[in-house]
């Protein structure tokens, strides 16, 4: 029995060695992947990252579409105004009365609606989406448009009241 006593002792000893060794083999493995998860978050964080700025960059570039339009339809209404003004005192004794009340008077309404559709979308509030860049603040486009279309509506009067076309 002592033999046997003396093999049992052996496999015990050789189980539990093994059960450390599977024990250290565990902890290296669970040490592996907190490390990988780590790195996972990392890279998930960037990728997160990575898209919100995509995000954040398209609306910039919508914001400065936005004004980029806004300033088209001023640049537009202030060349008709001018041209309204302009072939006003450029026609008068070169072509009929009519022809320059006509030309005049399209030219100018025609820079008022350009004015008007500028502001549009701050009056109907289109919405875009948040931008990083600094928008130009509404009540400064209003009142610019607003002046704008007052002069050309005083220069619609000046043509044809004070001319006497």
């Amino acid at each position: 029995m002592a033999e046997q006593d003396k093999e049992t002792l052996r496999d015990t000893k050789q189980a539990a060695q093994q059960t450390q060794q599977a024990a250290a083999q565990t902890q290296q493995a669970a040490q592996r992947t907190q490390t990988a998860a780590r790195v996972t978050a990392v890279a998930a964080q960037a990728t997160k990252t990575s898209a919100e700025r995509t995000t954040e960059l398209a609306a910039d570039r919508t914001a400065l579409a936005f004004e980029r339009t806004y300033a088209a339809w001023v640049r537009t209404g202030l060349v008709a105004l001018a041209s309204g003004v302009g072939a006003a005192k450029l026609l008068d004794g070169v072509a009929p009365g009519w022809t320059i009340r006509l030309a005049t008077a399209s030219l100018l309404l025609f820079a008022v609606f350009c004015f008007v559709a500028a502001v549009w979308r701050i009056v109907f509030d289109v919405v875009a989406p948040e931008p990083g860049v600094p928008h130009i603040p509404r009540w400064l486009l209003a009142i610019v448009n607003g002046a704008l279309t007052l002069t050309t509506l005083v220069a619609l009067y000046g043509a044809f009241a004070v001319r006497g076309f």
